[in-house]
């Protein structure tokens, strides 16, 4: 099941395990359990302290448990987590075996203490790079409290199990047989929703914070940047972040970043999280900014977040990124994860044998087409200009799969469905006015980023498309305050350039902080 060079590097992860880790796999006579059976044997063979236990039939088949003797743990994997989720396995053996996690104590204090029954179960796909954070962190939350059950199950490989409880995209996550979310979550975000009084607690912590002289407002490569540069001059730097690492961890595969021929979004997120803790930045995860308030007399800017709590700093960095744009068409935002999707990677696996349309034929459009035929009975693919936008060789595949049809000069104008689910959608020709109706189980909306600005209206000046208006020296209109990446007027929204602009944008906040705390000479300095 693993080659010898993954097994090599697991048996020296699996030296860190101080405990004994106990797995009970249910069985059956299906070609998934024969390779399950094959992966628990690797893993045996890497670690003494592994003992797989087989039985017959269970819940769900195949699937495994991983507990340790003397250790109240509920965690099960149903299914085979390889692809993005082996590293959840990996992990998940190591916590089991007693290995510490580098999560914050505070944090896993306030899992230890989480209080009531938690049975979650979370479907995820193989290809889907968002899933391995809720995995992980649920994972991780059963290890650490035994009030806390977790099944992670592979949607693909339980399609009945799927449709029965109408689940259309991964993650998503179940609590006590009822839907708890869906899409990325990361354990603070997960416990957060749990303690209803963190919350709270974090806002009254955040009102005690002293002023900074580098406020950033946005975690993305732009924000991490921008974060790194202004630390590393010695002056105070603080990170207010709604989801640190921003899109790029809805991004699946990197190859033009340069010097590393390929990584991964979530991969590139966390090395970038990491690398701005490395300084002394104070970074606050998981908070929305709703209003900026220039300077005052006191020569601060404030930034007002939603949690009723307010941060000061003398010089302000927005850099709160782009969402994918939606088509604002009746149904909609009524079937959105009920069919309506935007990560064909994540979502793509469970829409097998199904048709689908994808919405958009710029090159994120056409790939996803690409990468749905492989999976889906029949993809209808929508254009509405009179021609694809997409590179000419994604064109030229695009055109040689047989189940593809491409659909130019036609406007979306509505998703149906049947109250639970999407069964179809209707277009309108723009050339004839006709329009048409495709009977289908999915809609893919791949139509661009839409800025993070709206909370910005009135304050800083904008574009017509809603972009943060900069100068060369990443200058908004406001004195202070300074702009980069995805939300701004500068042309190419890629990671590289965002970075550069951060950057940028950070060195130009330190020259203002000289320029503006310079003592101001006087007749009588000048003839000393």
């Amino acid at each position: 099941m693993l080659d010898a060079n993954l097994k090599t590097q697991l048996k020296a992860y699996m030296e860190k395990a101080v405990r004994p880790i106990h797995i009970t796999a249910h069985l059956d006579d299906s070609a998934g359990s024969t390779e399950l059976q094959a992966l628990l044997k690797d893993l045996q063979d890497v670690s003494d302290k592994i003992t797989v236990t087989e039985q017959r039939g269970g819940e769900r088949t195949p699937s495994f448990a991983l507990t340790s003797p003397g250790h109240d743990i509920h965690l099960t994997f149903a299914g085979l987590p390889m692809g993005h989720e082996f590293t959840s396995l990996v992990l998940a053996l190591l916590q089991v075996g007693g290995h510490p996690s580098k999560l914050a104590q505070d944090v896993i204090e306030q899992i230890r203490t989480l209080d009531g029954e938690y049975r979650f179960e979370t479907y995820f796909s193989l290809s889907c790079q968002n899933c391995p954070d809720v995995v992980q962190a649920l994972n991780l939350m059963a290890v650490l409290n035994p009030k806390i059950q977790h099944v992670a199950i592979d949607g693909a490989l339980f399609q009945q199990e799927v449709e029965q409880r109408e689940v259309m995209s991964v993650p998503t996550i179940f609590l006590n047989g009822e839907v708890f979310g869906a899409g990325r979550m990361g354990v603070e975000e997960i416990v957060a929703k749990l303690d209803t009084n963190a919350g709270k607690r974090e806002a009254e912590k955040i009102k005690a914070k002293a002023p900074y002289d580098v406020l950033v407002v946005g975690g993305g490569p732009a924000g991490a940047a921008a974060a790194i540069y202004a630390a590393r001059k010695g002056i105070r730097t603080g990170v207010a972040a709604e989801r640190f690492g921003g899109q790029v961890l809805d991004t699946m595969a990197i190859e033009n970043f340069i010097s590393v021929p390929y990584t991964e979004g979530p991969k590139l997120a966390a090395a970038l999280e990491q690398h701005v803790k490395d300084y002394q930045v104070d970074v606050m995860n998981l908070q929305r900014a709703e209003a900026l308030v220039p300077a005052g007399r006191d020569g601060l800017v404030e930034v007002k977040l939603a949690n009723g709590a307010s941060l000061k700093s003398k010089t302000v960095v927005l850099s709160t990124g782009a969402r994918w744009r939606q088509m604002n068409v009746p149904g909609e935002n009524e079937y959105r994860n009920k069919g309506v999707a935007y990560c064909p990677h994540c979502d793509g696996p469970l829409f097998k044998g199904k048709r689908v349309a994808v919405i958009g034929g710029g090159n994120s459009g056409v790939e996803a087409a690409i990468d749905l035929a492989g999976i889906v009975a029949h993809v209808t693919l929508i254009e509405f200009d009179s021609q694809l936008r997409a590179d000419d060789v994604l064109q030229r595949k695009l055109r040689s799969l047989p189940n593809v049809r491409v659909v130019t000069s036609a406007q979306t104008t509505e998703v149906l469905g049947d109250g639970s689910k999407v069964n179809g959608l209707v277009y309108k020709d723009r050339a004839g006015g006709d329009t048409h109706r495709v009977e289908l189980e999915g809609v893919f909306v791949q139509i661009g980023l839409l800025p993070n600005t709206e909370w910005l209206k009135g304050v800083v000046a904008l574009s017509p498309r809603g972009e943060i208006i900069v100068d060369d020296r990443g200058q908004t209109s406001v004195p202070g305050v300074f702009a980069a990446g995805d939300a701004t007027t500068v042309p190419y929204k890629q990671i590289v350039i965002a970075m550069g602009e951060g950057s940028k944008a950070a060195l130009s906040a330190f020259d203002h902080l000289i320029r503006t705390s310079a003592p101001v000479e006087t007749p009588d300095a000048v003839a000393a």
